[in-house]
This record gives structure tokens, sequence and C-alpha cells, in this order.
């Protein structure tokens, strides 16, 4: 079964998602700030991570860097309120794999995680 870490500290919008990928049959996990994210990505078995790029403690540029550099072979799907070209921009050359503004519809967010579990 898959299992996916949802990283973020806004804990409306963190239940929000953990509740959807429940009920879409997903095993979920939530770190609240970019530290616990980093720290539960390294240590555990997680088929995808949703990283929201405004995280306490540590960031969630830091945090894909971070993963990237270890070689971390996990589909990243970042979430951030950042919608402007640039951000996209060096979030794909940093290693995420896909980029969701918010606001987003879950349906769409279910979409890109089905298409990298997919191909994983």
């Amino acid at each position: 079964m898959n299992k996916i870490l949802i990283a973020e500290d806004e804990v409306r919008i963190a239940t929000f998602i953990e509740k959807g990928l429940r009920k879409n049959g997903f095993l979920t996990a939530v770190a609240s700030d970019g530290k616990q994210a980093l720290q539960m990505a390294s240590n555990k078995e997680f088929t995808l991570l949703l990283l929201d790029l405004g995280l306490p403690i540590k960031d969630g540029w830091s945090v894909l860097q971070e993963l990237r550099s270890q070689d971390k072979v996990l589909p990243i799907i970042l979430l951030t309120a950042m919608n402007d070209e640039r951000h996209c921009t060096i979030a794909f050359n940093l290693g995420a794999n896909a980029y969701v503004n918010k606001p987003f519809r879950f349906s769409d967010l279910l979409e890109k995680i089905n298409l990298y579990l997919e191909n994983t």
C-alpha cells in the first residue's frame, strides 16, 4: 500500500489532504515543519512526498535540496501559494516532480499523485 508523507504546517490544509488521501486508500503521515519532514522522509519508507514550500524551522526549498542531495528517489510534489513562473522553474531545477498551486482542487492533486505512483 502506498504511504504518502504530507509536509504541511497549516493544520486545516494537512487535515483536508490527509482525509482525502485516506478516503482514496492511501496511508498517510504528517510532518508540520521542514526538519521533521526531512527526518521522516529520510528514515521511513514513503512512496511520495507532498511538500509545502513555506514550512517553519526548515523551509520546503531546503528539504527538497537535501533529499535530492541524498539521492532520495522519491516523487516530490510541491504545494505552494507561490505561483509565479520563476518559482516553478527553480522547483523543477532542484528536482521537484510536480508543482501544485494553492488553492487547489483535491481531484487535481489526486490525479498528479496517481500519475507519479503509476510511474514508480
